[in-house]
Protein backbone atom coordinates (compact mmCIF):
# COMPACT_ATOMS: atom_id res chain seq x y z
CA UNK A 1 0.00 0.00 0.00
CA UNK A 2 1.08 3.47 -0.61
CA UNK A 3 0.35 6.87 0.99
CA UNK A 4 0.45 9.43 -1.78
CA UNK A 5 2.04 13.35 -0.75
CA UNK A 6 0.17 16.55 -2.73
CA UNK A 7 3.19 16.54 -4.87
CA UNK A 8 2.15 13.05 -5.84
CA UNK A 9 -1.62 14.36 -6.35
CA UNK A 10 -0.51 17.56 -8.37
CA UNK A 11 1.66 14.60 -10.91
CA UNK A 12 -1.73 12.30 -10.67
CA UNK A 13 -4.14 15.33 -12.17
CA UNK A 14 -1.40 16.16 -14.56
CA UNK A 15 -1.49 12.73 -16.04
CA UNK A 16 2.05 12.20 -14.94
CA UNK A 17 2.31 8.27 -15.83
CA UNK A 18 5.29 8.31 -12.69
CA UNK A 19 2.54 8.91 -10.46
CA UNK A 20 -0.75 8.05 -12.08
CA UNK A 21 0.51 4.55 -11.48
CA UNK A 22 -0.78 4.26 -8.27
CA UNK A 23 -3.57 4.86 -8.97
CA UNK A 24 -4.10 1.27 -9.67
CA UNK A 25 -2.52 0.36 -6.19
CA UNK A 26 -3.70 -0.14 -3.42
CA UNK A 27 -3.26 4.14 -1.79
CA UNK A 28 -4.43 6.33 0.90
CA UNK A 29 -4.21 9.93 0.93
CA UNK A 30 -4.33 11.68 4.61
CA UNK A 31 -6.78 14.21 5.03
CA UNK A 32 -3.90 16.86 5.58
CA UNK A 33 -2.27 16.47 2.50
CA UNK A 34 -5.75 16.33 0.62
CA UNK A 35 -6.52 19.92 2.11
CA UNK A 36 -3.03 21.05 0.72
CA UNK A 37 -3.66 19.89 -2.59
CA UNK A 38 -7.54 21.04 -2.08
CA UNK A 39 -5.82 25.00 -1.52
CA UNK A 40 -3.59 24.72 -4.33
CA UNK A 41 -6.30 23.90 -7.13
CA UNK A 42 -8.17 25.97 -5.60
CA UNK A 43 -4.94 29.00 -6.25
CA UNK A 44 -4.00 27.17 -9.46
CA UNK A 45 -8.04 26.81 -11.25
CA UNK A 46 -11.03 26.95 -9.31
CA UNK A 47 -13.74 25.66 -6.74
CA UNK A 48 -15.28 23.53 -9.58
CA UNK A 49 -11.76 22.05 -10.21
CA UNK A 50 -10.98 21.58 -6.31
CA UNK A 51 -14.24 19.69 -6.10
CA UNK A 52 -13.76 17.43 -8.69
CA UNK A 53 -10.58 15.88 -7.00
CA UNK A 54 -12.04 15.92 -3.54
CA UNK A 55 -15.37 13.72 -5.45
CA UNK A 56 -12.48 11.27 -7.02
CA UNK A 57 -10.30 11.36 -4.25
CA UNK A 58 -12.37 11.06 -0.78
CA UNK A 59 -12.77 7.62 -0.97
CA UNK A 60 -8.81 7.38 -0.19
CA UNK A 61 -8.61 9.85 2.22
CA UNK A 62 -7.70 9.19 6.08
CA UNK A 63 -7.42 10.97 9.24
CA UNK A 64 -4.43 11.68 10.96
CA UNK A 65 -4.37 11.20 14.69
CA UNK A 66 -3.14 13.81 17.24
CA UNK A 67 -0.56 11.61 18.46
CA UNK A 68 0.93 11.80 14.68
CA UNK A 69 0.63 15.23 13.93
CA UNK A 70 2.67 16.26 17.39
CA UNK A 71 5.20 13.15 16.31
CA UNK A 72 5.06 15.64 12.84
CA UNK A 73 5.71 18.54 14.45
CA UNK A 74 8.52 16.94 16.37
CA UNK A 75 10.11 15.63 13.86
CA UNK A 76 10.34 19.05 11.58
CA UNK A 77 11.71 20.46 14.78
CA UNK A 78 14.35 17.72 14.77
CA UNK A 79 15.09 18.14 10.89
CA UNK A 80 14.47 22.04 10.44
CA UNK A 81 17.62 22.73 9.08
CA UNK A 82 16.30 20.33 5.99
CA UNK A 83 13.18 23.18 5.81
CA UNK A 84 10.47 20.32 5.30
CA UNK A 85 7.11 20.95 5.03
CA UNK A 86 5.01 20.40 8.16
CA UNK A 87 2.51 18.46 5.94
CA UNK A 88 5.10 16.53 4.47
CA UNK A 89 6.49 16.07 7.94
CA UNK A 90 2.69 14.97 8.76
CA UNK A 91 2.09 12.65 5.76
CA UNK A 92 5.81 10.74 6.43
CA UNK A 93 5.47 9.95 9.98
CA UNK A 94 1.32 8.80 9.12
CA UNK A 95 2.86 6.38 6.73
CA UNK A 96 5.43 5.16 9.22
CA UNK A 97 2.96 4.40 11.74
CA UNK A 98 0.66 2.99 9.20
CA UNK A 99 3.53 0.76 7.67
CA UNK A 100 2.43 2.23 4.17
CA UNK A 101 5.17 3.51 1.92
CA UNK A 102 5.39 7.17 1.18
CA UNK A 103 5.12 8.31 -2.47
CA UNK A 104 6.75 11.42 -2.80
CA UNK A 105 8.78 13.28 -5.28
CA UNK A 106 10.37 16.11 -2.73
CA UNK A 107 13.91 15.54 -2.19
CA UNK A 108 14.11 16.16 1.74
CA UNK A 109 12.44 12.46 1.71
CA UNK A 110 15.27 10.93 -0.63
CA UNK A 111 16.94 7.73 0.45
CA UNK A 112 14.25 7.80 4.04
CA UNK A 113 13.22 4.55 5.12
CA UNK A 114 10.03 3.61 4.22
CA UNK A 115 10.05 6.48 0.96
CA UNK A 116 9.06 5.52 -2.63
CA UNK A 117 11.17 8.48 -4.60
CA UNK A 118 9.74 9.43 -7.78
CA UNK A 119 11.19 12.83 -9.69
CA UNK A 120 8.89 14.45 -12.48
Amino acid sequence: MYCLDSYALWEIQFGNQKFSRFLTEDFVVTDWTFAEFYRTLLREYDKKTADYWFRQFRPYIRRVEIDTLIGAVLFQYDNKIRKMSLFDCVEYLFSRANNIEFVTGDKEFKNRQGVCFIQK
